[in-house]
């Protein structure tokens, strides 16, 4: 995994509320992630998942979707390796609960129209209570989904963010490691 080339100082982070991460995107990927929104060190950073502590990269690692640890700047990597990421919301903020609900429903309703471009084969949520609130799926499990988007299928998976306690990294790589059968071993 390459180091971080730089870290964002507290005023970056600051100056970076309400600022974007470019998607990882390409037409008909096997997967593309959905996380709620970029946080403040992924704004600054302007790469996914950037934030140490969060364990997304790592998660991708240890449940097969990746060879070897990529860093949040080599993230165009999984372009080759026919995934790709997004966010229900794109603007940055300190924390996915500053977020309204409108503003989650909004996101989902641009989502919608991004993955009916793209048409990945599979949307992973990466997320629970963000997916319940934007798409109004407030009995939605983790795990596979019988409603679809556009045709796509649709995979809930836990938030990997440090500061969700309901899972520790060897549960979150056995999730995302089911999905990893389902998804790109399948066909």
């Amino acid at each position: 995994m390459d180091e971080i080339p730089w870290k964002p100082s507290k005023e970056q982070l600051q100056s970076a509320y309400g600022s974007t991460v470019p998607d990882i995107i390409a037409p008909q990927l096997k997967v593309l992630f959905v996380g709620i929104n970029p946080g403040l060190y992924s704004g600054a950073v302007h790469h996914h998942f950037a934030k140490p502590g969060n364990r997304f990269w790592i998660t991708l690692h240890r449940s097969g979707f990746t060879d070897r640890l990529l860093s949040p700047f080599e993230e165009k990597e999984l372009l080759k390796r026919n995934i790709g990421i997004t966010n229900i919301v794109q603007k940055a903020t300190a924390s996915a609960s500053e977020l309204s609900s409108d503003e989650l429903i909004d996101g989902a309703k641009k989502l919608v129209r991004k993955v009916s471009a793209y048409k990945p084969e599979f949307v992973a949520f990466v997320g629970i209570g963000a997916y319940r609130i934007a798409f109004g799926r407030v009995k939605a499990k983790i795990g596979f989904q019988e409603e679809k988007i556009s045709g796509c299928k649709i995979w809930v998976l836990p938030n990997p963010s440090g500061i969700n306690a309901n899972y520790q990294i060897d549960d979150l790589a056995k999730i995302f490691r089911e999905f990893y059968n389902q998804a790109m071993k399948a066909n």
